[in-house]
């Protein structure tokens, strides 16, 4: 069973910025929690995002446990959208979209997650007890950072 996750946010800025800053993964540490441990194991410079950028990364979700998770960058269209999907890592699926668009407001994000728990029912239990909610979570806090970076 595929679990979705759907988050919106208005960035008072312009496109070019926010998609520079959204699109780059040197920032995924920025707008990740830090009880998260994440860490980037790529070394991007100043490469842009392109479609088959793979992105590896540490990550302790649960107890402190330090999961490989390897993720890879799979369509790409400049100051309008960008999709990572799981390779490597916790779930058994991890589909990811991030959208961009520009308002009168300034910039409209839309996020959509679709994923897969792995190990069936207990999966499924693990979900219900504690997955979903920390996705939440991690939402939660990069929607805070954001306002911070942009909307302060």
């Amino acid at each position: 069973m595929l679990h979705t996750l759907q988050t919106h946010q208005l960035i008072k800025s312009d496109i070019k910025t926010v998609w520079e800053f959204m699109s780059s993964p040197k920032n995924l540490a920025t707008i990740t929690p830090k009880y998260m441990g994440f860490e980037i194991l790529n070394n991007f410079g100043e490469d842009k995002m392109y479609p088959g950028q793979i992105i590896e990364y540490y990550v302790k979700p649960i107890m402190n446990i330090k999961l490989h998770w390897v993720t890879e960058i799979t369509h790409v269209k400049e100051n309008e959208y960008f999709v990572d999907e799981q390779r490597f890592g916790p779930y058994t699926f991890w589909h990811h979209k991030h959208f961009l668009k520009e308002v009168p407001q300034g910039v409209e994000m839309y996020d959509l997650v679709h994923y897969k728990m792995p190990l069936g029912f207990i999966g499924k239990i693990g979900n219900n007890l504690f997955v979903k909610k920390q996705i939440k979570e991690v939402f939660d806090y990069r929607y805070k950072k954001v306002e911070e970076i942009f909307n302060h």
